[in-house]
């Protein structure tokens, strides 16, 4: 535990030391959800409908930010070599950096949904509901995500590659999401199922994502 604890700190001060690139993703978050509400125009009642769809589109793409970052560095300084010939298993690095970065970089998202959901004159229900689905579903985003940057690490200029194999894998995770806000804030659409499913989804990525990204680093550095 000790040596993943030691990666997840590593993984948080890299990702502030990179030119802020913890606040990348809140940044484009903010600017998405601020953006939207001039293509669709002074409806607020449309807003508040739309609003938890658009604040978990704008998490699931500021969550792909950063991802090429994620192992791009340890495969140029030779640092997963040195790694995997310590005997460590891949999987405590794979795991150790997804919870890192989802700590720097979506935990700030979620903190700011709430705010954001007053500009989209989301109701304090729908507020409280979009912030607990977000809470629940957002690290599986983030490992479904280190897959992808698993995948590509060993590329120069993966990002776009990350996106067209991380979006198909990560929509379910917006459909559940969305549902689930949805149940909580209109009575004929329950909440708990949907909601139990997207924390289904972070628990069985928690578990997978690691053990496929340590596979897909393995092919990475062949």
């Amino acid at each position: 535990m000790s040596g993943l604890a030691a990666i997840i700190i590593q993984t948080l001060r890299l990702s502030l030391r990179a030119g802020g690139g913890a606040l990348v993703g809140l940044v484009f978050f903010l600017a998405v959800v601020a953006v939207v509400p001039f293509g669709v125009g002074p409806d607020l009642n449309l807003l508040a409908r739309i609003g938890p769809a658009i604040l978990w589109i704008g998490v699931l793409l500021a969550s792909l930010l950063g991802l090429e970052r994620l192992f791009a560095a340890d495969c140029e300084d030779g640092f997963l070599d040195l790694y995997i010939t310590s005997g460590e298993p891949l999987v405590f690095l794979m795991l150790g950096r997804s919870i890192g970065h989802w700590i720097a970089t979506g935990l700030p998202i979620v903190i700011a949904a709430p705010v954001l959901g007053l500009m989209l004159n989301l109701s304090p229900v729908a507020i409280a509901a979009v912030t607990v689905t977000l809470l629940a579903g957002s690290p599986a985003l983030t490992f479904i995500g280190s897959v992808g940057a698993a995948l590509t690490a060993g590329l120069q200029r993966g990002g776009m590659l990350i996106a067209v194999l991380v979006l198909p894998l990560s929509v379910p995770v917006l459909i559940f999401g969305v549902l689930a806000t949805n149940g909580a804030v209109y009575d004929p659409e329950p909440f708990t199922p949907p909601f139990l499913i997207l924390c289904a989804f972070t628990l069985v990525s928690c578990v997978v994502a690691p053990i496929a990204g340590a596979l897909a680093l393995k092919v990475a550095l062949e």
